[in-house]
């Protein structure tokens, strides 16, 4: 009998398969069926939690980081919110980045790009700018501005206030596919080829250049402000009655293709009305939210979360959530979504049970 004939002598006795994994194991084999329950489970099963970060606790670290390092030496003076479950991979879902983002008056934080698309969402102050690729935008409080894929980008503050805004990155999932990629600009700032207001002009109002043609799936408009969101929601909310899990819901599209400003990451705005207590519901997507105005609170599972403008949560993957709003609220929120759709793994529940 050969030495390989031996090795491959099956052990019998209790030990027979405990032996048998470990001679597959030798060969970077494993067994399915010790695993397949959690491969591919019945429901999901999410290994992040509900999470609350109240911007009263939080805006003081944002500014004692202003004072420890300059926006040009972070590159992006950032704080992460981290999930709770995740510590230490800097990502609040497991396919979503959040962050909270600080400019102070006369900084700049230097033009760079990289393969990961990014959504600002603003939380506090105004006057600050964003540029991509030659064009500037002025971002006011609740304004909703993209930087595309591998487009170039810098941040600027003109005005006399502190800006922070909420960053929005698909990091986890370009992680996954090993695509990143990132340059820095020869300089801080990139030149202005565009004058202010150029892609809103000419994408903003349900028309579209009669020679224009998309080159990306990226929406060409890269600020939705919050004046036109807010009036929307308010017409909504005057010509019917809310949702029963969302009252009035909108999200935010491309005007070339009518799906997703960013291909990676679906951005919503709702409006609860004053008193309104949503029935429950679940959905795949984990999602990021950002209260815009008014107070209330989240029933996330078992969690009950308490919240009020400027503070953010987040509702990890087939959740059960209910909202209930003291105030007239207003609340913003990315997700995962558009990619699920895509792939065809996107589902809700509407009863949540």
């Amino acid at each position: 009998m050969s030495a390989q004939t031996a090795t491959l002598k099956p052990t019998t006795g209790n030990n027979a398969r405990r032996d048998f994994y470990e001679r597959i194991g030798a060969l970077s084999m494993a067994p399915l069926w010790e695993s397949l329950h959690q491969l591919v489970p019945p429901t999901p099963a999410p290994k992040y939690v509900p999470a609350h970060w109240s911007y009263d606790a939080v805006r003081p670290f944002l500014m004692e980081s202003g004072s420890l390092i300059t926006a040009k030496e972070a590159v992006r003076r950032v704080l992460i919110l981290e999930n709770p479950a995740m510590r230490g991979s800097a990502c609040c879902t497991p396919t979503l980045y959040a962050g909270l983002q600080l400019i102070l008056p006369g900084e700049i934080a230097p033009s760079h790009r990289h393969t990961q698309s990014a959504l600002r969402f603003i939380v506090e102050g105004e006057g600050a700018y964003t540029a991509v690729d030659g064009e500037r935008t002025i971002m006011h409080e609740g304004d909703f501005v993209i930087t595309p894929t591998w487009t170039w980008h810098d941040h600027g503050n003109d005005s006399s206030q502190p800006m922070v805004w909420l960053d929005g990155l698909d990091i986890p999932l370009v992680a996954m596919f090993n695509a990143g990629f990132a340059e820095n600009y020869g300089a801080d700032e990139q030149p202005v080829t565009q004058p202010e207001g150029y892609s809103d002009a000419r994408f903003a109002h349900g028309l579209l250049p009669v020679d224009w043609k998309a080159s990306r799936q990226t929406s060409p408009i890269f600020n939705y402000p919050y004046a036109r969101t807010r009036e929307a929601l308010e017409r909504l909310d005057k010509d019917g009655p809310p949702d029963a899990c969302h009252g009035h819901k909108l999200r935010y599209v491309n005007p070339a293709n009518g799906g997703a400003p960013i291909a990676t990451m679906g951005t919503f705005m709702q409006l609860l009305p004053k008193g309104f207590a949503s029935a429950p519901y679940r959905s795949t997507d984990g999602t990021v939210f950002s209260v815009v105005e008014g107070a209330g609170e989240s029933t996330i599972g078992d969690t009950t979360i308490r919240w009020k403008k400027r503070d953010h949560f987040v509702v990890p993957s087939w959740a059960r959530v209910t909202h209930r709003a003291d105030s007239e609220a207003v609340l913003f929120s990315f997700s995962d979504r558009p990619v699920q759709e895509r792939l065809d793994l996107w589902r809700e529940d509407r009863g949540g049970k």
